[in-house]
């Protein structure tokens, strides 16, 4: 698996949930399946299988933002340019069939959220403008088939 790269913030933001996780949920959970255990016959016991479950789950997510961690590179923002497209850009690019511009900030996987305009750079369309530069013109797929944007600008 290759590295993610990461904001100091996002990274920070991803520590945290997994704290909130282990000593939130965690013990919450654990108490649960006490509780349910307490109970007597689990063999019929609802209570106890979709704790035991929430734990499974619980878990897993733990760990896989645990690995998410581990393959986490910073990215020093300072060393971030504007010359051509690279991660943390806020790309303007214009789609040159019907002149729709739209803004996009490139950001990591795990920071990726469509309400502020941020991509994942593993997007199809972050894919296609990366290494671009302002006046380019790129053709990229996407589901509704290839549309054809012009980088009007790279910002910070």
């Amino acid at each position: 698996m290759g590295y993610s790269y990461m904001t100091k913030e996002g990274y920070e933001k991803v520590l945290a949930e997994i704290n909130e996780l282990e000593s939130v949920q965690r013990p919450e959970i654990s108490r649960q399946i006490a509780e349910a255990r307490d109970k007597g016959d689990l063999s019929e016991n609802a209570e106890y299988d979709a704790a035991k479950e929430a734990q499974g789950i619980l878990e897993a997510k733990i760990s896989q933002l645990k690995g998410v961690i581990a393959n986490a590179r910073i990215i020093d923002e300072s060393q971030v340019g504007t010359d051509s497209v690279q991660i943390l850009n806020k790309v303007t690019i214009k789609n040159t069939k019907n002149g729709t511009q739209m803004t996009y900030t490139l950001v990591s996987d795990s920071e990726a959220n469509l309400k502020e305009n941020k991509i994942s750079v593993n997007t199809p369309i972050a894919k296609g403008l990366m290494g671009k530069k302002v006046g380019d013109v790129v053709e990229i797929t996407v589901p509704s088939g290839v549309v054809t944007f012009e980088i009007i600008d790279i910002a910070l």
